[in-house]
């Protein structure tokens, strides 16, 4: 019995009914496709226009959406398709791209700077570096679902760095440049911790500064234990976080997309 035709239900019962339906008829559009991962939703005055309903029915559908994790709502910018889910291997020594777009995922790359530095002073130490020798200075930008994801800083050590700073880094990873200037990677370590976006971090990201996000910092070494990279990239809170797979024989850590 619906609502209207139950004589004990209310304006209230009528009114959740109506939100419940919309949110159940753009939840059918979004799992079938009509609406792509990472897709903007029409703007709320048009579809609550389309749906018949005021903006504060449509907003309760729309947090439903949001709690089932199917819609990530950015102030100032819109309603948007939750973006697809995204793992990365963190016991892997692939780089992130390498892992993502081998799980078939559409990561893009673009070079914010390169130039050879000289290294400040936490560089220089992790990269055992003596005061006031220089490194290549690499910045990126990975993009996935049609949006900035995460910002990475990698600094590389010289001569090393010389061989491999003209190469095409929106194509080309930076540890498949490293293997074909003849540099085995022997092991990396990586700290991951919570944080908030910086200033400089944001205006890549687009993301107002002080946004959550998580810092990995990771050193790569080489065979004779050098360590020939520091890398350090911020990557959105909002869209990613870290699962683990616990087996009797070992722990698998992942990144994953989150709305």
């Amino acid at each position: 019995m619906t609502p209207e035709a139950n004589p004990q239900a209310g304006p209230d019962a009528g009114h959740e009914a109506r939100y419940r339906a919309i949110a159940a008829d753009l939840a059918a559009k979004i799992r079938s496709g009509h609406y792509a991962p990472g897709e903007a939703l029409p703007p709320q005055r048009e579809l609550s226009a389309s749906y018949g309903v005021t903006l504060m029915t449509l907003r309760q559908a729309l947090r439903e959406l949001s709690d089932e994790k199917l819609i990530v709502q950015r102030p100032g910018k819109g309603t948007f398709v939750t973006p697809p889910h995204l793992a990365y291997q963190l016991d892997s020594l692939r780089s992130l791209v390498d892992d993502l777009r081998t799980q078939g995922h559409d990561v893009r790359t673009a070079v914010a700077g390169r130039a050879v530095r000289r290294a400040p002073a936490r560089i220089a130490a992790e990269l055992r570096l003596r005061p006031g020798d220089t490194a290549l200075r690499l910045e990126r930008v990975r993009e996935f679902a049609g949006r900035p994801a995460v910002h990475q800083v990698s600094w590389v050590r010289r001569p090393v760095a010389d061989r491999i700073r003209d190469r095409d880094f929106t194509a080309v990873s930076l540890y498949t440049a490293l293997a074909d200037a003849g540099v085995t990677v022997a092991r990396a370590s990586e700290v991951v911790r919570p944080g908030l976006l910086d200033p400089a971090a944001a205006r890549h990201l687009q993301e107002p500064q002080g946004s959550p996000v998580l810092v990995s910092t990771r050193i790569t070494y080489t065979l004779d234990a050098t360590p020939v990279v520091s890398d350090h990239a911020t990557i959105l809170g909002s869209m990613m976080e870290i699962r683990t797979e616990r087996a009797a024989t070992g722990l698998s850590l992942t990144w994953g997309a989150i709305s």
